[in-house]
């Protein structure tokens, strides 16, 4: 079985990835692999899940009604927000009836913890808002009012931090790349706008200073974790998920990114598989791959990044 044969193996969420992005097949055979997606494996599953009534995962919106426990590692992942997101990274079809019908439950009913704001309207931190941009545009919903607050909250040094209420003034990379993959969603969705497209701009130098790994004051590596790839990523930063984001926003490779680049080449197997390295702990509601094992995710990704960076100026 050839690495390809191998994705292909799989859910229809990798399926109709692989499809479009290694084997470049024709739209209409992608969009009938891509409604599967809704109907069945991961995402029908998760679709399941969903109270038809309060349009609530597991009783919540960011974190489960159950009170987390501290002794528990991690955190969980199994409230609406978090489902969301994983949803649209599966690649639920928005346009499809599933699609429609769960979020229109979103929409009417789903408020944050903060402060009761609805859904998509966002709430205060910019790391959970850039994800909610990435699922409310993806889905074709009304988010434009927390755009407007990311473009306001951007730092001097190009990024974003959820820590600003506490008092950073400097950019996390976790953040950022949530912020990034929201700002690059609504572009698509809604249309180019100079002002997002000027914000982009300036996290993506962020990271492109910081050679997508380091520290911009020693050149030290800034966290081991960042070159263990993942997936769900959640709200983490790590190499591949950055390099991904500058995939899918269509750049010209850049020379600084050569080590990040470097790094994912040196974890493919000798199978020509990629290994799922680190899961987020937390309270989940399905196990997809399991660490340590050959990851689909991460090798449809890799190979994904590799092509585009191949592909050069």
């Amino acid at each position: 079985m050839t690495v390809t044969d191998w994705l292909l193996d799989s859910d229809p969420a990798i399926r109709w990835q692989v499809l479009r992005d290694l084997l470049d097949e024709p739209a209409e055979l992608v969009a009938a692999e891509r409604a599967r997606v809704g109907t069945e494996g991961w995402g029908a599953h998760l679709l399941t899940l969903q109270d038809p009534t309060t349009g609530l995962w597991d009783g919540g919106t960011y974190d489960p009604a159950e009170p987390r426990n501290p002794e528990d590692p991690g955190q969980p992942w199994t409230g609406t927000h978090h489902t969301l997101v994983l949803l649209r990274e599966l690649g639920l079809d928005p346009a499809s009836a599933e699609a429609r019908r769960a979020i229109g439950l979103v929409r009417d009913n789903v408020t944050w913890d903060h402060a009761g704001q609805r859904y998509f309207d966002g709430e205060v931190e910019p790391c959970i808002n850039g994800m909610a941009v990435a699922v409310g545009d993806y889905f074709g919903e009304n988010v434009h009012g927390i755009v407007d607050r990311l473009l306001i909250e951007q730092l001097g040094d190009g990024g974003w931090n959820c820590d600003v209420e506490i008092g950073s003034t400097r950019s996390s990379f976790h953040t950022t790349i949530c912020v990034l993959e929201g700002l690059l969603q609504h572009e698509r969705s809604a249309g180019p706008s100079p002002e997002v497209a000027a914000a982009r701009r300036r996290a993506e130098e962020y990271l492109l200073e910081r050679r997508m790994l380091r520290r911009l004051s020693t050149g030290e590596l800034a966290d081991p974790s960042w070159t263990l790839f993942s997936f769900p990523p959640r709200w983490f930063y790590d190499a591949l998920r950055g390099l991904d984001y500058f995939r899918a926003a269509g750049l010209v490779p850049d020379p600084r990114l050569d080590e990040a680049i470097d790094l994912v080449e040196t974890k493919r197997g000798t199978d020509g598989r990629w290994l799922l390295e680190s899961m987020h702990p937390g309270k989940v509601h399905f196990e997809m791959e399991k660490v340590g094992e050959p990851s689909r995710w991460i090798t449809l990704r890799a190979l994904r990044v590799l092509d585009w960076f191949a592909s050069g100026p």
